[in-house]
């Protein structure tokens, strides 16, 4: 008897790139997550929305001359965690207020919608990280 394989193929990993803080930087984040998720057989969809929007949010916002940003996957059990770190920790990543232009910052409204949780970690000087989590259980 065939049964369908409902486990993952990855319980755990780490996936660690830092690249330019440039539209290209944010792009190719983007572009190389959704590769190893896929060759982690992990779900994309959710994933790659939020790892676009922050590393979008890295090189718009967190973007200092000389200095990179850091894209981070990381996978325990059912949760995928992405992280990505800029040198802007004095710039807070804020939820658009309800006069704000409606074609600019919803961003982080589509984070908060695609994870179970998300937030962000100052420090240490002159970096901030912001990160996202993602339940995976429903493979």
């Amino acid at each position: 008897m065939n049964r369908e394989i409902t486990q993952p193929r990855v319980c755990h990993g780490t996936f660690t790139i830092q690249l330019s803080a440039t539209r290209r930087g944010a792009r190719l984040a983007r572009l190389l997550a959704t590769e190893r998720l896929r060759s982690w057989g992990l779900p994309l969809e959710d994933a790659e929305l939020v790892v676009a929007e922050l590393a979008s949010n890295a090189a718009l916002h967190g973007d200092v001359a000389g200095r990179d940003f850091r894209v981070g996957l990381t996978v325990h059990g059912d949760t995928l965690r992405i992280e990505v770190t800029d040198a802007r920790g004095d710039v807070l990543p804020r939820l658009p207020g309800p006069d704000a232009p409606s074609m600019t910052g919803r961003g982080l409204l589509i984070v908060g919608a695609l994870s179970a949780l998300w937030g962000v970690q100052v420090g240490p000087f002159p970096r901030k990280t912001v990160w996202a989590e993602i339940a995976l259980g429903g493979r």
